[in-house]
């Protein structure tokens, strides 16, 4: 039984852009998963994804373009203050404005730039660069 499907699905990602795989299917999906596969499709780590019915389901298409170093999920899911972020980028981003974090704030799942903008916090969700 999968106990983190988030988790599951970026180690997936990982691993299939570590052998070269032009695609990865998802399964199981979610929300959160489809809103972190958008915001890594828009900052330009992987291609576009396509949903599809499946026996238990729904799957997720991925397509990968080869640009993702490291992605996972941030156990356990701490909530930081708009004060915190920097240290939290200090402690899962290798370089200054190299990579992001996602956050689940009030206003949705949003990068650390903009909830740095929002000056908003929330709990962290997922790393990737």
């Amino acid at each position: 039984m999968l106990n983190d499907t988030l988790a599951n699905a970026l180690s997936l990602v990982v691993n299939a852009e570590k052998i070269g795989k032009d695609f990865c299917i998802i399964k199981p999906t979610s929300k959160i998963i489809e809103k972190v596969l958008e915001i890594m499709n828009n900052r330009g780590y992987v291609g576009k994804f396509e949903k599809s019915p499946s026996v238990g389901g729904e799957e997720l298409k991925l397509f990968l373009i080869g640009k993702v170093n490291v992605c996972g999920a941030i156990k356990p899911r701490s909530s930081l203050k708009y004060e915190d972020i920097e240290k939290f980028e200090k402690r899962f981003l290798p370089a200054k404005d190299f990579g992001f974090l996602l956050i689940s704030t009030p206003h949705g799942i949003i990068t650390n730039e903009e909830a740095k903008k929002k000056k908003i916090g929330g709990v962290m969700l997922a790393y990737c660069y």
